[in-house]
């Protein structure tokens, strides 16, 4: 049977599902802060999350009471290409002979029932994502030639015919060619408003003149560069954006990263300042980066380790404040290896508290990595051992409940601080929390007693 006659199905079994579970409300997984980045005495709305966004969604509506409050909710699941999907991760040290990138898989676009089982998972979350947008809000799904055509039925009968408001098509350079078909150069994206009311601020562009000559026009303003002379007007629906190139300050190695510059047209058009923004597939962070880039607030929620990892790290390069939730709370282990010292400072009651890190002793056996790969962290792990991180922190006051550090080092260029010290006193215990590079975190806590 032809998929378009199962859509009706498909439809009204996410709809019955969606049902059940706001039914179910307020039962479901909770979500534990783990940690709380730069955080001072004002609290921050945005959060990063680790795990199945479904589940995240409920703990938002139940918790969070953030039904109807989030402006802009952008989505770029997966496109059912039916394939698997590397981060590139690039290993360096001078102790460890130069070694090859490591290519653990990011995601999984398999499904094993077929695209009913793909549709039926994004229609459950589009019904969801509706009761999240403010009255204002706006909601941007990022697609390809795959199933946007079928995802687009799905979202006039869920959103309304009347609240589509654009189809975007994102044109790019990269990307394979084919003998028996002309090369795939571009992805769509679908634009809804919540209501008639949704919010919508115009950007601009440059349209060149023919010849790049003057028109002189009365009353028409021309402006010259050193193609020649254009005007500004609205930004039309195709855009020319160039992917996240190699060798990118914004690249973080990640599968299918999207480069800031398209989210920036989407969070800019659609969202005020200090609006909140939103983003469940979240991968390497891009939605997050940018609306921090441009005083938003913003969630980001995914499943996998690589890409909460990469949003870690990314998020606090960037010196963003946010809380980190996953699904179970941090507990103690010993695979960070770290030392603590104390000295007086003379002549005052304070002392000088050093932490350094010594090792980190990974459990190969939480690593998705086979043959060649495994060789080369195995070789790190022996020789040395702190390039497996990808970030760690330290908290001097530490409550036995959150992770509230006061300093944070993500790796930056391949280097990652070894030493954080702090002057004070009555300091009793020290939580330092590290992640690496596949997302596995551990909790160290030492007794001061300073």
């Amino acid at each position: 049977m032809s998929l378009i006659y199962l859509l009706p199905s498909i439809l009204e079994e996410s709809r019955s599902e969606y049902q059940e579970i706001k039914n179910s409300i307020p039962g479901g997984r909770s979500f534990c802060p783990v940690e709380r980045i730069n955080h001072t005495e004002e609290e921050s709305a945005s959060l990063l999350a680790r795990g199945d966004n479904l589940e995240f969604i409920q703990y938002l509506i139940r918790e969070k009471e953030l039904e109807g409050k989030i402006q802009l909710i952008y989505m770029d699941p997966p496109f059912y290409s039916k394939a698997s999907y590397d981060a590139v991760i690039k290993l360096k040290s001078p102790l460890v002979d130069d070694s090859p990138a490591i290519k653990p898989t990011a995601y999984d676009d398999l499904w094993k029932t077929g695209m009913e089982e793909y549709l039926r998972m994004l229609c459950v979350r589009f019904f969801f994502i509706r009761d999240l947008l403010a009255e204002e809000g706006c909601f941007w799904v990022h697609l390809d030639w795959h199933v946007v055509h079928y995802v687009k039925i799905l979202l006039d009968e869920i959103f309304g015919e009347d609240r589509f408001v654009n189809e975007i098509i994102w044109n790019y350079k990269s990307g394979g060619t084919g003998k028996r078909n002309f090369s795939r150069k571009h992805d769509t994206l679908l634009f809804y408003g919540k209501s008639k009311k949704y919010y919508f601020q115009p950007l601009q562009e440059k349209s060149y003149n023919r010849g790049y000559k003057p028109y002189r026009f009365k009353g028409v303003k021309e402006y010259k560069d050193e193609l020649g002379w254009y005007t500004m007007v609205n930004m039309k629906d195709v855009w020319q954006v160039d992917m996240v190139g190699r060798t990118s300050a914004e690249r973080t190695g990640y599968a299918t990263q999207k480069p800031e510059q398209l989210l920036s047209r989407i969070v800019e058009s659609c969202s005020r300042p200090g609006d909140l923004c939103a983003d469940f597939f979240g991968g390497s962070g891009t939605l997050a980066a940018t609306a921090e880039k441009l005083g938003r607030q913003w969630i980001s929620c995914d499943v996998g380790g690589i890409a909460t990892a990469s949003s870690l790290k990314r998020m606090s390069v960037k010196k963003s404040t946010f809380t980190l939730l996953e699904t179970e709370a941090d507990e103690q282990s010993e695979e960070l290896k770290v030392s603590l010292e104390t000295e007086p400072i003379e002549f005052t009651d304070k002392k000088l508290v050093t932490v350094t890190l010594k090792g980190y002793d990974l459990d190969l056996r939480h690593i998705p990595l086979e043959g060649k790969d495994r060789e080369v962290i195995k070789k790190f792990r022996k020789k040395d051992p702190l390039q497996l991180l990808e970030y760690w922190s330290v908290d001097f006051q530490y409550d036995g409940k959150i992770h509230n550090p006061q300093f944070s080092f993500p790796k930056e260029k391949d280097r990652i601080e070894k030493v954080c010290r702090q002057i004070g006193y009555n300091i009793n215990k020290i939580s330092i929390r590290a992640v690496d590079v596949f997302g596995n975190s551990t909790l160290t806590i030492l007794q001061a007693g300073v």
